[in-house]
């Protein structure tokens, strides 16, 4: 279970780090299913030609079953509420992040969007919305399926973004935002999401991220689904002490 401490920091800080989420073992027979997907050979770095390959959705059992140990499960309803949340039968796309020095145009700063709006093209993610009710998404999840050290393309992480994120959001109300200027987070505290195979950093919703290009040695295995959620959360009506955690980092950031 989370301790008061983990608790804690995830309201301040909008995330926490769950090392041995699910087992190395786990993460060792979803890689192979990845390595042989990526159609390059794991021995022979001169067939790594990409510095991305986008691999998608994974529903085989290894994935469902990371996706679903206990640990995770029981951190889920502590920081969503029991009920609250859909279990994950897949684990999303899978950007594996290769050595690579040239610029791949996907790292820049931002916060995942949750819902298409009224004319929006449901397959269009880029016109995708979010508001402060957090429609839809209850967390942003990092699973790391390789060991990720500083130079392995970990994400990067603005700590406590998610408090100014709801700032922003709060005027726009349940219609939401489809794109903000997110500059105002620029002064936050910046850290990397690290660790062995087997971690998983569970985020709110509103966490401020980034990828960044691999300067290490080898590919990096990630998967970055979310959380999603079947009932909404709410930001008032009821007694002090009754919020979830995702819903209390809400309202302290707009006290």
């Amino acid at each position: 279970m989370l301790t008061e401490a983990q608790i804690r920091q995830f309201v301040t800080d909008g995330f926490i780090k769950l090392e041995n989420a699910f087992a190395p073992d786990l993460a060792r027979q979803c890689r192979d299913i990845l390595w042989a997907d990526t159609g390059c050979d794991p021995n022979d770095p001169a067939t790594w030609k990409a510095p991305v390959v986008w691999l998608w959705d994974y529903d085989q059992e290894p994935f469902v079953a990371a996706a679903n140990t206990p640990a995770l499960h029981t951190a889920f309803d502590q920081l969503v509420g029991p009920g609250r949340w859909e279990p994950r039968y897949s684990l999303g796309t899978f950007p594996v992040r290769f050595p690579a020095d040239e610029d791949t145009g996907d790292t820049g700063w931002h916060v995942d969007a949750s819902f298409a709006g009224p004319d929006a093209d449901p397959n269009d993610f880029s016109s995708w919305r979010i508001n402060i009710f957090s429609r839809d998404r209850a967390l942003l999840m990092l699973f790391l399926f390789s060991d990720v050290g500083p130079l392995d393309a970990p994400t990067r992480i603005r700590v406590g973004s998610h408090q100014e994120v709801a700032r922003i959001l709060a005027p726009a109300g349940e219609a939401g935002l489809e794109s903000f200027d997110l500059g105002t987070t620029e002064g936050y505290k910046e850290t990397l999401a690290t660790g062995p195979a087997g971690t998983v950093f569970l985020c709110h919703p509103f966490l401020v991220h980034a990828a960044q290009l691999n300067r290490g040695t080898g590919p990096r295995f990630m998967a970055q689904p979310p959380l999603y959620l079947q009932m909404p959360f709410q930001l008032e009506g009821k007694a002090d002490g009754d919020y979830v955690p995702v819903e209390e980092a809400i309202r302290q950031a707009l006290r």
